[in-house]
């Protein structure tokens, strides 16, 4: 597959998520950065990720990277916290050195850690997310690297993005379990200041998480931090900023039935969106 480059030669960005919420992550990345030419990549015909092994999601993942990398992708964003979570450092550390060591792999778990110290007072912070990322221990752990003095209380939600994915996020029904699962980490962590939502589904249902939480405590979404975050490293990568195309042209596309994403797609985003079915054993 060929992608044209008639004003610049470089290539995407790719913007990889195992479902639809990673829309939320590139409508933020294109406010930040919109003459940049991007493809989103979601492997929707296996979601969720959340509830699978570490080395299934690893597999999955590097299957979803190498795809992109045809497509000519030099720079990769895992836009999925479980990915982030479990197959990140591995492609990293393992197999970017074998399949190209000029090309990059980045997450959404890092920007969001960076800037934590920052925003809590009391140093307990908590986390909200999927079985998977929570299992992970993944920012726990990177958080304990940089502060190793803050404190990080772990809420696995694992009906939350099932909601959000059958539209049912702004009925009632869907209070209940947002509510028992922040009154869960309330009583885990009565000394928390700030909330981390740690998947890219979570910001739909912000008005209700909001609504349940006591005013002192502050909710870290994610599209900003990593639009921020990538538009740093873009500007401290020279060399990578190069090689990135900038036509401003977006492409999307889903392991899944292209009607099926541009249906479940609206949720997340409210435009039309034009998918293309790709097959990852191509």
């Amino acid at each position: 597959m060929h992608l044209e480059t008639n004003k610049k030669i470089g290539s995407p960005i790719g913007i990889f998520d195992s479902g639809y919420g990673g829309l939320t992550i590139l409508e933020e990345i294109k406010k930040t950065l919109p003459t940049y030419d991007y493809i989103y990549l979601g492997d929707n015909a296996r979601t969720p990720y959340g509830t699978r092994s570490f080395d299934v999601v690893y597999k999955y993942t590097l299957q979803c990277v190498k795809k992109l990398f045809e497509m000519g992708c030099q720079l990769v964003i895992l836009a999925c916290n479980t990915a982030s979570a479990k197959a990140l450092r591995t492609i990293q550390q393992r197999d970017l050195p074998l399949l190209d060591p000029q090309r990059r792999v980045l997450g959404v778990i890092r920007p969001t850690v960076e800037i934590i110290d920052s925003k809590t007072v009391t140093k307990h912070v908590g986390l909200l997310a999927t079985t998977g990322t929570v299992q992970s221990d993944s920012y726990p752990i990177e958080i304990h690297k940089l502060y190793p003095h803050i404190q990080v209380a772990s809420e696995a939600c694992p009906m939350w993005v099932p909601l959000i994915e059958n539209n049912e996020h702004k009925n009632d029904g869907a209070d209940y379990f947002v509510k028992k699962n922040i009154e869960n980490i309330l009583k885990i962590s009565p000394q928390m200041d700030t909330l981390i939502l740690g998947c890219t589904h979570y910001p739909l249902l912000m008005d209700k998480i909001v609504a349940f939480l006591p005013s002192n405590i502050q909710v870290i979404s994610q599209g900003v931090l990593v639009a921020n975050s990538l538009s740093d490293y873009l500007q401290r990568h020279p060399e990578m900023k190069q090689r990135c195309s900038t036509n401003g042209t977006v492409q999307y596309f889903t392991t899944e039935s292209e009607a099926k994403f541009a249906s479940a797609a609206s949720v997340f985003i409210s435009k039309n969106i034009c998918a293309h079915h790709i097959d990852l054993n191509e």
